[in-house]
C-alpha cells in the first residue's frame, strides 16, 4: 500500500472539499482549539453527509464512502487539525457492528440516522470496578417478557449528555467464564431510569460522564446478536477503535507545527524536534503497515496494540514539548478562553490556552481504548508467547 503515491488525486479532492466545504467558524474553533459543542459536531456530520462522505469504512451498500483503508487514513490526516473530528461511536464503532452482527430490520432502523447524524450514539462500556478489566463488568440486564431490565452503572461515557443511544454491554449471565456472560443492547438515552452526571476532565470541560442506570427497560429487539455474544462484539468493536484512530497519527502532524512555532523556549530545539519527528515517521511507517495487513485480510496480530501505545505515547511528547517550550505562557490556563466569545486574553503565541488544554486532553490518551498497560500485557502474550 502506497499511500503517498497512490492516493495524491484523493488527497487533492479531499483538500479542495475541505477548502470550499468547511465553514470558516467552524475551522477557525477547530484552529485555535476552542471547545467544541454537540452542534458544530453534527453541522459537519451533515456536510459530510451530503457529500456521501459521513462513513468513510461502511460499504457503499449501507451508505457509506466505501473507501479503502488507504482512502480513510487519507481523509483523517487531511481533516486533522483543520476540521471538527467526526464523532467515533456511530459512524466508527455502531454501524460496523451493527452491519457485522445486526438482523435487517435493526440495520434499517439505526444505520440511516446514523450518517445523517440525526442520532448520537454513546459507548457504556467502563464500570467504577471494571476498566481495564471490561469482563468484570457487573451491568445487569434481567430478561423479563420481550424487555430487558438494566440496572448498573457505566463511567467514563464520552459524550452521554449529547447521546440519543448507547452501545452497552451488559451481563446477562453469571454462568462459565465471566466473558461468556455478556450481552450487547441498544438503549435509548431518553428512556425512564437513566441518570447522566458529568465528570469534568483535568482542562476543565464536560466531555464523560457518569449514567446510572435504574429499572432501565430495553426491548429485546435491541439486542445485537445472541445473549451471551458480547465479548465476542466488544473485541471487533475495540479492533475497529484500535486500529482506526485512536492513534491520532493526523492530529499529531498538527500539534507538531504548533509546536516548531514555539520551540524556540526549548533548551536544545533542534535535538527535541528530531526525536518526535523520528517517533511521529515512525508510527506513521507502522500504521500504514497495519492498514497494509488490514486491506490483504491478514490478522494484525499485536500491530493494532503497538500503533495504539506509539500513538498515544508520541501526542503525549510533542503536546508536553509544546507547553515546555512556552513556558510561563502556557500556565494561566483558563477554561472561559476556551470556548467560543470568552472575553480572557490570548497569552503568549499561537494561544497558548488552547496548547495547555491539548496537553491535558493528551493525558487520557494511554488510556482509552485499553490502557497501555494492557496493551503491552497483549504484545506480550501474542508476541512473546508469555
Amino acid at each position: 500500500m502506497d499511500l503517498a503515491h497512490d492516493d495524491d488525486a484523493f488527497r487533492a479532492e479531499v483538500r479542495a472539499f475541505l477548502a470550499e466545504a468547511l465553514p470558516a467558524d467552524l475551522r477557525e474553533k477547530v484552529a485555535r482549539g476552542l471547545y467544541l459543542r454537540r452542534d458544530d459536531y453534527v453541522r459537519w456530520m451533515k456536510i459530510l453527509h451530503a457529500r456521501g462522505w459521513a462513513a468513510p469504512g461502511w460499504p457503499l451498500a449501507h451508505g457509506g464512502a466505501g473507501w479503502t483503508a488507504a482512502q480513510a487514513f487519507v481523509f483523517e490526516n487531511e481533516c486533522a487539525g483543520i476540521a471538527p473530528p467526526v464523532l467515533p461511536i456511530g459512524a466508527a464503532m455502531v454501524g460496523p457492528v451493527l452491519i457485522a452482527f445486526g438482523d435487517e430490520a435493526q440495520k434499517a432502523r439505526f444505520l440511516p440516522p446514523i450518517l445523517a447524524a440525526d442520532e448520537l450514539w454513546c459507548q457504556g462500556y467502563s464500570e467504577p470496578g471494571a476498566g481495564s478489566d471490561l469482563a468484570a463488568l457487573t451491568t445487569r440486564a434481567e430478561r423479563d417478557g420481550d424487555d430487558y431490565v438494566v440496572n448498573g452503572t457505566k463511567i467514563w461515557t464520552s459524550k452521554a449528555h449529547w447521546s440519543d443511544w448507547m452501545f452497552a454491554l451488559v451481563r446477562t449471565s453469571a454462568e462459565g467464564r465471566k466473558q461468556e456472560g455478556i450481552t450487547c443492547l441498544l438503549v435509548d438515552m431518553t428512556s425512564p431510569g437513566i441518570l447522566v452526571e458529568p465528570i469534568r476532565i483535568l482542562d476543565g470541560t464536560h466531555y464523560f460522564n457518569q449514567v446510572v442506570l435504574t429499572d432501565v427497560r430495553v426491548p429485546a429487539a435491541n439486542r445485537i446478536g445472541r445473549a451471551g455474544e458480547g465479548w465476542t462484539i466488544a473485541k471487533y468493536l475495540l479492533e475497529h477503535e484500535r486500529s482506526g484512530g485512536s492513534a491520532e497519527i493526523g492530529r499529531a502532524g498538527r500539534r507538531l507545527a504548533d509546536m516548531w512555532d514555539a520551540s524556540a523556549g526549548l533548551a536544545d530545539p533542534g535535538r527535541a524536534r528530531a526525536a518526535v519527528e523520528i517517533d511521529l515517521m515512525t508510527t506513521r511507517c507502522t500504521t500504514e503497515r497495519m492498514l497494509a495487513q488490514g486491506a490483504a485480510g491478514l490478522d494484525l496480530g499485536a500491530l493494532s496494540s503497538l500503533v495504539k501505545i506509539r500513538g498515544s505515547e508520541t501526542n503525549q511528547r510533542i503536546t508536553e514539548l509544546t507547553a515546555e517550550a512556552l513556558g510561563y505562557c502556557a500556565m494561566p490556563y483558563s477554561v472561559e478562553a476556551y470556548e467560543q466569545g470568552g472575553n480572557v486574553p490570548a497569552v503568549g503565541p499561537r494561544d497558548a490556552n488552547a496548547r495547555m488544554a491539548d496537553f491535558l486532553e493528551c493525558r487520557k490518551m494511554s488510556i482509552w481504548g485499553g490502557s497501555n498497560e494492557i496493551q503491552r500485557n497483549v504484545m506480550a502474550k501474542r508476541i512473546l508467547g508469555l
